[in-house]
């Protein structure tokens, strides 16, 4: 297999030159205060004054800051350099203390010092990942006994369709990667990049057993018929910050949760 992690950093590199500067990130009201978390999560989230948080494939940041003006003391990772320089960056501006590493989600641990209160990860993160096992034990070595998994993630049945929504071209099941040539991004002012993309799929049940087997106990999971993102080719708005595929309101889930405790409950 061609080195994705190289391909993927490439891609998410051009990615970033054009999502910093999107509307769909709209980083002008993020810098004035706005929180880039979504009601999904802010409801499975602690309390983070003076809590270690260690936030997982962070893109440029803009949640990683969101936790930390919620008091978190967060360490953010990410794959793409630019994404990471782009976080920095941000960080200073809006003068919040935020820890960037640039590495991937597998060698987390050789980078990191001591362990986590709390593991956060969010929306189109696990497909880019060929192995959930090695990602749960980078989870669980990185949480404190009784520490925090929060993750939230678009679900596996959106991702069975074609980019266009109109027919079944994926396995749900993690059985072949996925390797494309795309134009453009989920963003805004994204028209100009073209780039090679290596992904996987990865089924709820996938997702359960390699937690379970590095030691978490699922406290909490739920699924949700709408997206917090417009970024699918057919979703609409039907309510302020829920997007649903057209034709198919309701019937079908987007987006999934999971809270796992580490050591809690086994």
């Amino acid at each position: 297999m061609e080195d994705y992690l190289k391909v993927n950093r490439d891609a998410w590199n051009k990615r970033t030159t054009a999502h910093v500067d999107s509307e769909f990130y709209d980083n002008a009201t993020f810098k004035e205060g706005r929180s880039s978390l979504n009601d999904i999560e802010l409801a499975l989230i602690p309390d983070l004054s003076g809590l270690r948080v260690l936030h997982l494939q962070c893109h440029f940041g803009q949640d990683s800051i969101s936790l930390a003006r919620k008091g978190a003391q967060v360490t953010a990772i990410d794959l793409s350099d630019e994404a990471i320089n782009q976080g920095k960056a941000l960080a200073k501006e809006v003068n919040i203390d935020v820890e960037f590493i640039c590495c991937d989600v597998y060698s987390t641990l050789d980078h990191i010092e001591g362990q986590y209160d709390l593991v956060f990860t969010s929306y189109g993160t696990i497909g880019w990942l060929p192995d959930l096992n090695k990602w749960a034990n980078v989870i669980s070595q990185s949480l404190k006994s009784e520490g925090k998994l929060v993750f939230v993630e678009f679900h596996p049945a959106v991702w069975m369709f074609d980019d266009n929504i109109e027919r079944i071209a994926y396995s749900y099941f993690n059985r072949d990667v996925i390797v494309e040539e795309l134009e453009g991004s989920y963003t805004d002012g994204s028209e100009e990049i073209r780039a090679k993309y290596i992904s996987w799929n990865h089924g709820l049940g996938e997702v359960y057993q390699a937690l379970k087997a590095n030691g978490l106990n699922i406290v909490d999971f739920n699924e949700y018929d709408f997206s917090p993102y417009n970024c699918f080719a057919t979703s609409h708005e039907v309510s302020p910050g829920k997007y649903m595929l057209k034709g198919n309101e309701g019937k079908m889930p987007m987006v999934y949760s999971i809270v796992g405790v580490k050591g809690v409950g086994l």
